[in-house]
């Protein structure tokens, strides 16, 4: 068991990020390698300032533009749109991975009254016509059906058939997502777009619990230091408390973990409300193979370049919420789903990284038509001291994310910079 400080958890935690000092992502192959080593990003459509995906890679990918990631998805197809960490784009490698996804929506599908005959017409309608929509999908009606990949319920509901036959077949593995037009998805068969090694590659996994091993495996990577406790983190994998204890021993027992511990943690979990540092008894763990990176922290040689980052609501850094509100006193929730008269914040409001600390949250709307970033509010935590140094960084930060969103101004709605809540 390897002990670390506070600060020496957060600083693996970012450096594994890549959030701290310089850039070590950079441009589209940046962005493929940081997929890559989070294993997945998650999807979520709504576009207030950058879609979630798109704010994950801009944080820590320097020169990322929102055009890479729909090149790597819909271009180059070194990427794909599919379940793992709910609505998630993970690497085109790891398809054969995920064939028990597909096998479970292929035997769901079956169940359904239609689905079996429409998706036989859909699939030879695509194979003759190429890429379609719903829209265009000569199917009419409707179906009652429910996606295997849902995730607020399985309950079945009348729906389009011409929409649901598609996302069953996306399910079931035998289309993919060819390209979208705004919120418009258009599919089209895999197998024009995945390499038939990858296609047809069987599921190394070779038991359900040695798939559960390698997602827990993949989530700690994400993160880059997980618990052994029920976490936002492990969501998508479907395994109970028993599970999870049996993947992180036999994970300990080969030795692709280490176990770390917080010097001088130990309180109790109760609450996770409390300064930094409580809530943190039980020891977290990481992937074997960071160890250099780990004793790169420890030796503690390394001078950063302070940053100012803006991070999305889903970002892998934040998945267990309560590990960061105990290793960074930073307590975020997004407020998206949060009835209006009960936000504290707002709908859409991304926390800000200065440096090696959360300091506080923004609230900001883009335009690009009209090419204006608005600012609508800025909240910064309470024992952030405001500075000159803090304001340029923030100026600068903003400029970069306007670029990003095609917006050449900022605008705040009330005049001044750091303003307190």
């Amino acid at each position: 068991m390897t002990g670390l400080t506070m600060e020496q958890a957060r600083r693996f935690i970012l450096m594994k990020q890549g959030l701290l000092g310089d850039y070590r992502f950079r441009g589209k192959e940046g962005a493929l390698a940081y997929i890559r080593q989070a294993g997945c990003i998650q999807f979520d459509p709504v576009d207030v300032c950058g879609r979630n995906a798109e704010l994950t890679l801009e944080s820590r990918v320097k020169g990322f533009r929102k055009q890479m990631l729909e090149d790597l998805l819909y271009r180059d197809r070194a990427l794909v749109d599919y379940c793992d960490k709910e609505l998630s784009i993970w690497p085109v490698e790891d398809w054969p991975y995920f064939s028990p996804c597909r096998e479970k929506s292929r035997a769901l599908g079956k169940t359904f009254a239609r689905i079996p005959e429409l998706s036989k017409a859909a699939e030879a309608y695509i194979r003759e016509n190429g890429p379609v929509s719903s829209r265009n999908l000569p199917i009419e009606g409707t179906v009652f059906w429910h996606s295997s990949m849902h995730w607020s319920g399985n309950w079945e509901k009348e729906s389009k058939a011409a929409r649901s036959v598609l996302e069953q077949l996306y399910t079931d593995g035998v289309l993919l997502i060819h390209h979208k037009n705004g919120s418009r998805k258009f599919y089209d068969l895999a197998e024009k777009y995945i390499a038939p090694e990858i296609l047809q590659r069987e599921n190394p996994c070779r038991t359900s619990a040695e798939w559960i091993r390698w997602r827990v495996l993949r989530r700690i990577g994400a993160v880059g230091l997980l618990w052994n406790r029920k976490s936002d983190a492990f969501l998508g994998i479907g395994m109970n408390n028993e599970e999870r204890e049996e993947a992180f021993r036999k994970l300990m027992e080969e030795g692709s973990i280490q176990e770390i511990f917080i010097e001088g943690c130990h309180g109790s979990t109760k609450g996770d409300r409390g300064r930094q540092g409580q809530g943190i008894k039980s020891p977290l763990y990481m992937r074997a193979e960071d160890a250099p990176l780990l004793q790169e922290v420890i030796r503690g040689d390394q001078k950063f370049r302070k940053r100012l980052e803006f991070l999305a609501p889903l970002d892998p850094m934040l998945w267990d919420r309560k590990l960061i509100a105990a290793l960074f006193g930073f307590h975020y929730s997004w407020e998206i789903y949060t009835p209006k008269e009960k936000r504290k914040y707002g709908c859409y409001v991304l926390p800000i990284l200065y440096g090696e600390k959360l300091i506080g949250r923004i609230e900001m709307a883009a335009d690009a038509g009209e090419g204006i970033l608005t600012i609508r509010k800025l909240w910064l935590e309470e024992d952030v001291r405001k500075s000159k140094a803090l304001e340029s960084a923030l100026e600068r930060s903003l400029r970069r994310f306007a670029a990003f969103n095609l917006c050449e101004s900022v605008v705040w709605e009330k005049e001044g910079f750091l303003r307190s809540p």
